[in-house]
């Protein structure tokens, strides 16, 4: 009876499986493989081995690129981690206009990323824009991001914090709101301060949560594009480019299809090496409260 079941419940959540395996599987097999060849239009495919991956790994803009995104996507990640636990533990609390003031904060995932791109370079254009006129009015700050690569860069980070900050913020309130109240009384009653209470109870509680939502971010960070290449195109001088903006140059603009590929496995190992940490980190979390 038992394998009956067993074979009944695969057959049934077979073509979800065949579904993922012609979506994913299958693509992900050949971008392996033509990471191996050099390919370009109407040219056939030529297998060079690891040729692509020794002409990416020897590209100085390359690494310029790995490195602009590693900047990017830890301030991105973590400032926004931040920012997400600072309101959800302050959405805990029952006030006036609770409802509002979530729907505002949640707004940005209802704007398309281009439009919210678009948005926030015309606020900071040079000369023109609103945020850049009152910093240059009030603070005597410059801010021409189209010419200062550290300019470019935070701005970048700031547009990419704004349209991901709903993703975090919905996982922690959610994991902050199921928070038991007796274990918060039974702390306050052994004398904790709302401190204590947040570092010691709150805090253990949901992170899991806080795990989930950093693996998530970093895997979704580390494919950063539209903002970057709305905002500066990789420029001044291809100072600001990210491993996104690089990939899409070495594939649609140089049609030069292996290198792209290359990249991309670099881009997928990092963002594996990144997940397995944190599901590392889940697993022995698991274990412990097993």
């Amino acid at each position: 009876m038992f394998e009956t079941n067993r074979w009944v419940a695969a057959l049934m959540v077979s073509p979800v499986l065949l579904l993922l395996l012609a979506a994913i599987g299958i693509p992900s097999v050949l971008v392996i493989w033509l990471s191996f060849t050099e390919s370009t239009f109407g040219v056939g495919s030529r297998f060079v081995g690891l040729d692509n991956y020794r002409q990416i790994f020897a590209d100085n803009i390359f690494w310029r690129a790995t490195l602009n995104t590693f900047i990017i996507v830890n301030v991105v990640v973590y400032v926004e981690l931040l920012l997400a636990l600072l309101l959800a533990v302050s959405l805990n609390f029952r006030f006036i206009g609770k409802g509002l003031v979530f729907s505002i904060l949640i707004a940005p995932y209802a704007v398309s990323e281009v439009s919210a791109v678009v948005m926030w370079k015309f606020a900071f254009e040079p000369g023109v824009g609103i945020f850049n006129i009152l910093l240059d009015r009030f603070f005597g700050i410059d801010f021409n991001w189209t010419r200062n690569p550290f300019q470019g860069l935070a701005l970048i980070s700031l547009v990419s914090i704004w349209i991901h900050l709903p993703f975090t913020l919905i996982i922690l309130y959610s994991a902050v709101a199921t928070v038991p109240e007796d274990l918060k009384a039974a702390a306050r009653i052994e004398g904790a301060t709302e401190t204590q209470v947040f570092w010691h109870v709150t805090l253990r509680v949901i992170a899991p949560a806080i795990l989930i939502a950093l693996m998530f971010r970093y895997i979704f960070a580390m494919r950063l594009f539209s903002e970057a290449w709305l905002l500066t195109q990789g420029g001044p001088a291809r100072m600001t480019e990210v491993l996104g903006i690089y990939l899409y140059r070495s594939a649609f603009r140089y049609f030069d299809f292996g290198p792209a590929a290359a990249t991309g496995i670099a881009m997928q190992f990092l963002s594996l090496l990144v997940a397995s940490f944190y599901l590392y980190r889940l697993y022995k979390g698991m274990r412990v409260n097993a």
